[in-house]
């Protein structure tokens, strides 16, 4: 593995000088400047810069005060062991700050947004932001996409590239960051390529070691919240199933309405079936112990469209149909190939009403895409990070239920950390800590960025985020994906 990894690390140079057709001609501007009011370090316009950069080319860029913000394409190649056999379109967003400042590289896993904003570490190091689509998400999807090029190596590879094309603009210290699928794809990162980055924040990152041995999520179920709370929820779970037939013609009519099909599921009845199940998983997910209150009270005498409401309000019925299932096709395969996926008993609900139970990612996946698990992936990256961990941070939410199965840290971690925010859902963040994790976590991160003041290093309770809070660019709300993702 060691020769293959510095065999493909001397590799990505020869790559690197991969170009995209039509890349964008841009305006030249005068060159830009940090808060400071000095210049950047060249005396060209940044968006200059970053279009030199073989591959890069400009979609849109959109004003922000203070910085600049630009969606961009990048030509990576499909495969990095082959790059000579094709390539593809990745789109990346970087909100420019200075510089001079260090650089924070956010992927949440999934689809990019291309609205600027900033995560927790950009505002704690007051630096810029590099986003990254993760491949196969689409638009950033080859054509014709061969599958079997989606795994965290090939993902993480992409990132790799990303930072080497960007680091002689970005030249301070980075920050690699992510939450959920994110918080994932920042430790896969890192196990492939450990000397990229000068510190990973992961936030609320499963870490589903052993596929089939899911009981700590039952514990957590058996013991989240309050027994009033969980009552609530399984007892409209289980009143969901019970009345499965009214439902389920509320279900079709509602599919027929807004055109939706089963094809991919395999019938409305295993769609119906998926969405009840997600929905105590997604309530603590996604809501606060004091949202309990908007559960019916006494599921047996709810109505029919209160169950239904509540149910797809936190689950969502559109979900599982063949449109809300698309767009996740590239998560759902890793989940069947190497990420693993979770399954959970109901005690609370008769076995005669559960037809399916938790399905697996296979059924969630078009037929026509062949999926192998391959069991080693997520233990070697488990056993990598007990072993090799440095300037890692891992942040949970004491109610999500993610956190039931998470990264741990071993004898061979230096300078490594896993926190867990009380009260706190799959939104956990380091504002969300104990006052000392806290000013802990924050002394770290400031620390690996190489902006920690003298006061900091001396004493880390006095570590504040470095950056104003901005109410439209560090927007705090959790980042809920339908259905039961991560």
């Amino acid at each position: 593995m060691r020769k293959a990894l510095r065999w493909l690390l001397a590799l990505t140079v020869l790559i690197g000088t991969l170009s995209t057709a039509g890349a964008a001609t841009a305006a030249q501007p005068e060159a830009t400047t940090g808060t400071t009011g000095t210049a950047s370090t060249a005396s060209t316009d940044i968006l200059d810069r970053l279009l030199a950069i073989p591959g890069m080319s400009l979609v849109q860029e959109k004003p922000y005060t203070g910085y600049r913000f630009f969606v961009l394409n990048y030509t990576q190649p499909i495969d990095h062991r082959h790059p000579s056999k094709g390539t593809f379109q990745q789109r990346i967003t970087v909100l420019h700050k200075d510089t001079a400042r260090p650089t924070v590289f956010y992927t949440g896993g999934y689809f990019v947004s291309t609205t600027p904003s900033r995560r927790e570490p950009t505002q704690i190091v007051d630096g810029n932001q590099v986003s990254m689509e993760y491949r196969f998400f689409t638009p950033s999807r080859p054509d014709p996409a061969d599958w079997s090029k989606l795994d965290i190596w090939q993902a993480a590879s992409d990132q790799h590239r990303i930072f080497q094309a960007l680091k002689p603009i970005y030249d301070k210290k980075w920050i690699s960051t992510g939450g959920s699928k994110g918080g994932m794809t920042a430790t896969y990162y890192e196990r492939f390529y450990p000397r990229d980055m000068d510190g990973v924040v992961a936030y609320v990152a499963p870490n589903d070691v052993v596929n089939n041995e899911d009981s700590a999520y039952d514990t957590f179920f058996e013991n989240v919240g309050t027994k009033e709370c969980r009552d609530r929820l399984n007892a409209v779970q289980r009143e969901a199933l019970v009345r499965r037939e009214p439902l389920e013609k509320t279900y079709a009519a509602y599919a027929a309405e807004n055109g939706y099909t089963f094809t991919t599921i395999g019938s409305l009845d295993r769609a119906y079936e998926a969405v009840v199940l997600d929905y105590v998983w997604g309530f603590w997910q996604y809501s606060l112990l004091a949202d309990c209150d908007t559960i019916p009270a006494d599921a047996v005498n709810a109505t029919d469209e209160e169950i239904w409401t509540s149910i797809d309000t936190i689950s969502g019925f559109s979900f599982y149909t063949d449109q809300g299932l698309e767009p996740y096709t590239p998560y759902y395969y890793q989940a069947g190939t190497q990420l693993g996926a979770p399954t959970i008993d109901f005690p609370h609900i008769e076995s005669s009403l559960i037809h399916y139970g938790y399905q697996p990612p296979r059924n969630f996946v078009p037929r026509d895409i062949s999926m192998k698990f391959q069991p080693s992936a997520m233990r070697d990256v488990d056993s990598w990070v007990k072993n090799n961990a440095n300037h890692m941070l891992y942040v949970y939410g004491q109610n999500d239920p993610w956190g039931a199965e998470r990264f741990r840290l071993g004898k061979g971690a230096h300078d490594s950390y896993v926190f867990t925010a009380p009260g706190l859902n799959h939104g956990a963040n380091v504002a969300g800590l104990v006052a000392d994790e806290k000013a802990l976590a924050t002394s770290r991160i400031l620390q690996w960025a190489g902006v920690a003041s003298a006061t900091v290093q001396a004493d880390p309770s006095a570590a504040k985020p470095l950056a104003k809070f901005d109410a439209k660019l560090d927007t705090r709300d959790v980042e809920r994906e339908p259905a039961l993702r991560p």
